[in-house]
């Protein structure tokens, strides 16, 4: 099968021919339909994120067809379509896993950075961390659910908006854009800033009642913000632009150094600061059954498997809008 797989320098990705992989006991193996280009698989291939596993398969917003099943799997079947998403495995067995926060979990596995994703023609993944999907899914439109969809979902219900509220977006790429239509039809207003006229003109389409620069001030208080973009000087801005009581949410698994907050401008009055680790497979099962009631569909642009590096460069570039998606060629 045909592959890419992290160089030896930051930044870098090598085109593979290999064998397809074998499912193990308990393992699913999946022909990849699409997969989903998130800003954390640009966080692996450019080391921003520590490696966990040299030369990776980055990718995990997988949507494919099981070709085969390991030992001891009942479900999901041959010709079953599924999702593969960020999650991997958990331990099962720690306080975190027993307690229903197995995002949380020390021993928590990642796809895409621990395991070989779905910059691949195939993949393997638990069968028991998959996602069942409608045999009449749309892969592409389906794809950035996986991550951009999910972990969108768990800031928004880390973020205690209240109901009617004013919701600040900081970042309006992939994942935010899923989750200000998921705002909005909950009854928010959703204020977006974010670099690029690209990001700005989705965040117009998608509803907004305001969008802006990255470091402009909303004209209203929020009371509540998720920071997508990557950039801990957009942290105090968001304190700063939140009522009291409210919550500014981190949502990515990198940032750059937050600046010196000042206690009283940024964090009295009981503003809350709260981040985000990963998503429990309730999240995506919930924000699934979500996106189909909504009829959620992602702005997309497609990029042949083959010129994976050049999607990758899309993004980190900030010329990318919405959320790219690879698929077989």
């Amino acid at each position: 099968m045909r592959a890419w797989r992290t160089g030896d320098r930051p930044g870098s990705l090598r085109p593979v021919e290999e064998p397809v992989p074998e499912p193990g006991p308990g393992e699913v193996l999946v022909r990849v339909e699409a997969c989903g280009v998130c800003r954390t698989d640009l966080h692996v291939v450019d080391r921003e994120l520590p490696v966990h596993r040299p030369a990776v398969v980055p990718g995990h917003q997988v949507v494919g067809v099981v070709d085969r099943t390991g030992p001891g799997v009942r479900s999901p079947r041959t010709g079953d379509r599924v999702g593969v998403a960020w999650l991997h495995d958990t331990c099962g067995q720690c306080r975190w896993c027993r307690s229903g926060r197995e995002n949380l979990c020390p021993f928590s596995r990642y796809t895409g950075w621990d395991v070989d994703g779905g910059f691949a023609e195939h993949v393997t993944a638990p069968a028991a961390y998959v996602y069942p999907l409608p045999a009449v899914t749309d892969p592409v439109s389906t794809a950035p659910l996986l991550c951009a969809g999910i972990i969108g979902y768990r800031a928004l219900r880390r973020a205690n908006l209240p109901p009617g509220g004013a919701l600040g977006i900081y970042g309006f790429g992939s994942s935010a854009h899923l989750t200000a239509q998921v705002a909005i039809a909950a009854g928010a207003r959703v204020l977006a800033m974010t670099r690029g006229e690209g990001n700005r003109q989705l965040a117009r389409r998608v509803g907004a009642v305001f969008v802006g620069h990255a470091t402009d001030a909303p004209p209203e208080p929020l009371d509540s913000a998720v920071v997508f973009a990557p950039a801990g000087e957009l942290v105090p801005l968001a304190l700063a632009a939140t009522v009291r009581g409210g919550t500014v949410v981190v949502a990515g698994i990198h940032l750059s150094d937050v600046p010196v907050l000042s206690y009283r401008r940024h964090l009295f009055e009981e503003r809350d600061l709260r981040s985000v680790t990963a998503n429990t497979r309730a999240d995506g099962e919930e924000l699934l059954r979500i996106a189909g009631t909504l009829h959620l569909v992602p702005t997309t642009t497609t990029w042949p498997l083959g010129e994976a590096p050049a999607a990758l460069e899309s993004l980190r570039s900030g010329r990318a809008s919405g959320s790219l998606v690879l698929v077989p060629g």
